[in-house]
């Protein structure tokens, strides 16, 4: 009996302290699952896009979230996602980086978000001893997860800490498209800053041998227009190739806003001949903007207008006299053309000649396509000469620095003359011409000009100037035959007389563009040019 009552006491305190544990354990949990009951909306803490996270923090941003409430199935639990968006959000204090959405729309997805924390239950076993159930007990854990979601779509805002401004002021809606700076020339990209030699050849390559022709491009460190110089459209004027050296090897890109084109040597094959014209012997400046299915010069002029002319905002074809002549540095226009005018009028003080051209030539077939063109003149052909360079070096400068695209404005004492007429005086016999004016002279009614004389008679006659103006282009001493065109003559009309004497302006002189081009009033050398439809009495400026 004693026995009985002893071992009972035993049995009812064991299970009695089984029961008191599991009925703790039962009350902490339903405690545990009514807190959880009560916060069930999610807490949300937004971001301040303009508060930059920190990656050295993510752990300490983590647990300083409380657990809240269970993963649902549309949110899973991805703590080390959430981790990754937190240290991609920000390096070094560095405004919060904008996710663009996939539409390409100016608004921020994900601007703000909620933390949302779990926590996991713990159950403890009703059959395990009283030291289990308390270790269980003990070691129920929470692991908690963060979930970044969005909660809104915001305007961009970008945060800046610069000096003068407050930290999160939002400086503009969207950031401004990429303006695109690069150029496509003949199928090659040139990059901003940089200067590139390229090269150009026409489809009329005779056995697969390409002529291939170097250009030149200079693309500027800022936007703006498209110059283009060309030299030796006609293959033996040395002049302007050195020009267009000079003034496209003398340009820094970073200081540069636009783009200069650059073809020192245009009529390669003219030029590899120490010739004045194409192979066929067809004068190249004769048949713009040309023809796919015209002649070799007419296919040669238009691949060479399409693929480099059109890229251009302007134009600036540079010749010089033809067969022994020089002519005075100068500009061809068509001054009744407001943007040819505009442009002419940006040299300096370098002489003007009106005029439309030759209606084939490349400078109007530019102006024709919308692209204001002139022509300079400039010296003779065959031969380099260094004064001449520098002045229309100096002249292409000043006009770079008018249009806004390099260097600075330079003011200048002088007016440029501009020459609304202009005539050929001719010699009338045959002989040795011996001149006795100059080039640039002004001259007078009646005034010598030179004379010829036959070297086996002796017979001389005296060429005399039948206008008042200035000598803008004359022809080298050489042999000469009656009809020759000697002297080329700007011809003043008392405005400019008026304007001159004013200003006492020393002024340029002019010469015509090809061989004796004199903008209308009297045919010099006249050439038989077939394909081109034109009369003798449109192929007046000879020289461009």
């Amino acid at each position: 009996m004693p026995q009985t009552l002893t071992v009972k006491p035993r049995r009812f305190s064991l299970m009695h302290l089984a029961i008191l544990l599991l009925s703790a354990a039962s009350l902490s949990l339903y405690a545990q699952t009514q807190t959880a009951e009560a916060n069930t909306a999610p807490v949300e803490t937004p971001i301040d896009v303009q508060t930059p996270l920190q990656v050295a923090e993510p752990a300490a941003q983590l647990a300083a979230v409380e657990p809240s409430v269970a993963p649902s199935a549309d949110q899973p639990v991805a703590a080390a996602d959430a981790i990754t968006q937190v240290a991609q959000a920000n390096v070094k204090k560095q405004p919060v980086s904008p996710v663009v959405a996939g539409d390409d729309s100016d608004t921020l997805s994900n601007n703000s978000a909620s933390y949302s924390s779990v926590s996991t239950s713990a159950s403890a076993s009703a059959q395990s001893s009283s030291a289990t159930s308390s270790a269980a007990l003990a070691a129920a854990s929470t692991t908690s997860s963060v979930t970044l979601s969005s909660s809104a779509s915001l305007p961009l805002a970008v945060n800046t800490e610069s000096e003068g401004s407050e930290p999160g002021t939002v400086i503009s809606e969207a950031p401004a498209e990429p303006i695109s700076l690069s150029k496509f020339i003949l199928g090659r990209e040139v990059k901003p800053n940089s200067s590139v030699r390229l090269t150009w050849s026409s489809e009329t390559a005779v056995g697969g041998f390409s002529e291939e022709t170097p250009i030149l491009v200079v693309n500027g460190a800022m936007p703006g227009k498209t110059l283009c110089l060309t030299g030796a459209v006609h293959g033996d004027e040395l002049n302007g190739i050195e020009m267009v050296r000079r003034v496209v090897y003398g340009i820094e890109p970073a200081n540069l806003t636009g783009t200069i084109i650059g073809v020192p040597v245009a009529n390669i094959m003219g030029f590899r001949r120490n010739s004045r014209y194409l192979p066929d012997r067809r004068d190249w400046n004769r048949y713009f903007p040309g023809n796919t299915h015209g002649s070799s010069a007419s296919r040669l002029a238009h691949s060479f207008f399409s693929n480099i002319i059109l890229h251009c905002d302007a134009l600036v074809d540079i010749h010089t006299g033809s067969f022994h002549r020089t002519n005075l540095a100068q500009l061809r226009a068509d001054l009744s053309d407001e943007n040819v005018a505009k442009l002419a009028q940006s040299f300096g003080a370098i002489a003007v000649l009106n005029g439309r051209g030759n209606p084939n030539s490349l400078r109007a077939a530019a102006v024709r396509a919308g692209i204001p063109a002139v022509t300079l003149e400039a010296g003779e052909p065959m031969a380099i000469q260094s004064k001449v360079v520098d002045e229309g070096v100096a002249a292409i400068n000043t006009l770079l620095a008018k249009m806004g695209m390099y260097g600075k404005q330079k003011r200048w004492t002088r007016i440029a003359p501009v020459y609304y007429r202009s005539a050929w005086v001719r010699a009338n016999q045959s002989g040795i011409l011996f001149s006795k004016a100059t080039l640039g002279q002004r001259v007078r009614e009646d005034d010598v000009l030179g004379t010829v004389t036959d070297p086996i008679t002796n017979a001389r006659t005296t060429i005399k100037s039948p206008y008042n103006g200035r000598i803008i282009g004359m022809a080298l001493d050489q042999v000469v035959l009656p009809g020759f065109a000697a002297y080329h003559i700007g011809i003043q009309t008392p405005e400019a007389i008026l304007i001159e004497e004013s200003q006492m302006t020393d002024g340029m002189v002019e010469e015509d563009e090809e061989d004796g081009d004199d903008a209308g009033l009297d045919p010099v050398d006249e050439k038989d040019e077939p394909e081109t439809g034109m009369s003798k009495a449109q192929d007046r400026m000879a020289d461009e």
